[in-house]
This record gives C-alpha cells, structure tokens and sequence, in this order.
C-alpha cells in the first residue's frame, strides 16, 4: 500500500519493526486504517527467517516493501544489513520524531507490538521525514567498529581514574590503588593502540586522509578532534552545517512560557563523550582562531555569560568544520 497526498494505493507494502536486544517484532499494514495486520515475533538473530517470512505473507517485490525501524544502538545494525542484501527498501528513523508522530496520533500505550505497529504507520504517512538507508562502504564500518571501542575503552578509563580518587580519599590498601593502576596502564596501552590503528587507516583511504588534513587546518582542531570528526563524518551523512550541530546537542534551546521567562540552553542531544571534546576544543579556538575569538568578544560585549559564549563558539567551529569537508576547501579565517 502506498500512501500519497491522503490516498493509499496497492503498490507498497510497509512494515514496522521493533528491534531489542533479544528479540524483533514486525508489523504488517494490511489496510489504509491499520486495523488489520499481521505480525509476527522472532529472536534478533534469526535474520533469514524474518526475510522468508515476509516473502511469505507478502506477494510483492522486496523493493516494494518499505521497512521502517528505529535506531537503537548496535542491536539493528545486523538486520538492517541483511534485509539491505535481501533487497527491501529500509528506512531508519530518528527516535524522537517518531515519538513525536505517536504523541500527535494520540498513541499512549507502549508495548513492542504497538511500537512495531507505530514505526508501519510512521513510515506509510511521513515518507519526507525518512530516507532509504544505504550501507556503509566497509572501510567505513571497520572504522566506525574501531572508533566505538576506543569510546568504550575511554569510559572505562575514567572509570577506573574516578576510583582511584575514591580509593584514595578513603584511604584503600595499596594493594587497590596497585590493582587500579595497573588496569589504567593497560587500558592506556590499548587506547593508544586503537588510535594509532584509526589514524593508520585513515592515511590508508585518500579521501579521509584528505578530510584530515582539512581539518587540520582550522586552529582549535587538534589530533583529537581531526580524529573523531573524520569518522564522524565518514559514517554520518550530513547535508547542511545545522543538521551537525542539531546531532550533536550544539541547538539552542530557549524555554519560555506566558510571563516565565527562561534561559537559553543547548539540546544536548546526541554524543556526549564528542560534545565533551568539542567543549575543550572551542576553549583552545577562543584563545587562537580569529573567528571564533571575534565571536566571543562580540557575545561578552552583549552580555552574554562565558558559557553561552562557549556554546556559540561550540557550534560555530563544528560549522567551521563542516564547510571545510564539504568545500573541499581549507580554512580561510574571514576575520581581520
């Protein structure tokens, strides 16, 4: 079925699927109102079954069936893959907006079956907000695999940082604060490694060896940085500059209502451990990107507070970087 400007027409198929880490409910629309429907529940690893199962109820091409799921971590990552190779048409949703469909369709009750059923409608009636999912190159998903161990291994170094302070103000044995050293040296060996295998590879690919050195040239974007936004942008597709910013949690956000005023705040949505990064880097570009420096001082003159300033400075270096990659193009500070 296919639903166009208010009409459903017999020519696609949608499906809605609600992905865990143990198991995977599918939902079918079988009609225009979404009364009908067929689903079905498998384990999350069982992808040829699913596959046979919607040939089977489903006499259509799989490029007539549209697949709607939402990301959820790394538990979807398999399936979108295999219906990909099976040939379907496969959409990934942002979480919030569908969110946002069901609350404007009055959908209180969550359950996985109806959240299945929910993604099906979601991407019969908003087709403009959805786009067919295509599969990283596999350069880019071996990247993108190393990049979020490193992550890993990154948390569970400031975990093991934060309790050797604890163990140190309690006065724990030494044999703790020796066991706790120990492990941050080995985690340290192992972080050093997995970035020296990202940087390998990205000198390997001349295409992000060419995004590197562009960055490179925006003062206030160390090897760090450099690092973490090649792979950004190699496994995200951006179109504009603000849809950065909105991925990363750099949008203002401004709460007000009838006489309450409140103060301005970014989203903070998307990557924490990245928007942590930034943060230091736009410190480092206050003090010696022109660019960004003029904007603070334009910003403090306003009366604008240190961290709105940051924020700005934030978001206008992401901004920064986004042209670069997308001109091809190195830095050229416009301020004088």
């Amino acid at each position: 079925m296919l639903y166009v400007q208010g009409e459903w027409s017999e020519m696609v198929a949608y499906v809605g699927i609600d992905v865990s880490k143990s198991k995977i409910d599918l939902c079918w629309l079988r009609d225009a109102t979404g009364k009908k429907v067929k689903t079905k529940v498998f384990k999350n690893s069982d992808f040829h079954l699913i596959s046979q199962w919607l040939a089977k109820s489903i006499d259509m091409s799989p490029e007539s069936v549209h697949i709607t799921l939402e990301a959820t971590g790394v538990y979807h990552e398999g399936l979108v893959y295999h219906l990909h190779e099976q040939g379907y048409r496969v959409f990934v949703a942002n979480p919030g907006k569908a969110n946002l469909f069901a609350k404007s369709h009055g959908m209180t009750h969550k359950t996985d079956k109806s959240d299945a059923k929910l993604l099906a409608k979601y991407g019969a009636s908003e087709p403009a907000n959805l786009h067919r999912w295509e599969p990283d190159p596999p350069e880019v998903r071996e990247l993108k695999a190393i990049s979020r161990r490193l992550h890993a291994l990154e948390k569970d170094r400031q975990r093991e940082t934060n309790r050797l302070e604890s163990s140190q103000i309690s006065g724990a044995s030494l044999r703790v604060t020796d066991s706790i050293h120990a492990m941050i040296g080995k985690l340290d060996d192992e972080i050093e490694r997995l970035k020296q295998d990202i940087d390998d590879r990205i000198k390997k690919d001349p295409v992000l060896a060419t995004n590197h050195e562009l960055l490179g040239s925006i003062k206030g974007i160390g090897g760090v940085m450099q690092r973490e936004l090649v792979c950004l942008f190699a496994r995200k597709r951006f179109c504009t500059a603000k849809q950065v910013a909105a991925y990363l949690g750099l949008i203002p956000r401004l709460w007000e209502s009838g006489v309450l005023k409140g103060k301005t705040t970014l989203s903070k949505t998307g990557p924490s451990y990245l928007r942590a990064k930034l943060y230091m880097a736009a410190v480092a570009a206050s003090q010696h990107n022109p660019d960004i420096k003029k904007q603070k001082n334009r910003l403090l003159a306003q009366g604008k507070s240190r961290m709105a300033a940051l924020g700005a400075a934030m978001r206008k270096l992401v901004q920064i970087c986004f042209g670069v990659i997308k001109n091809q193009q190195p830095y050229q500070p416009q301020a004088v």
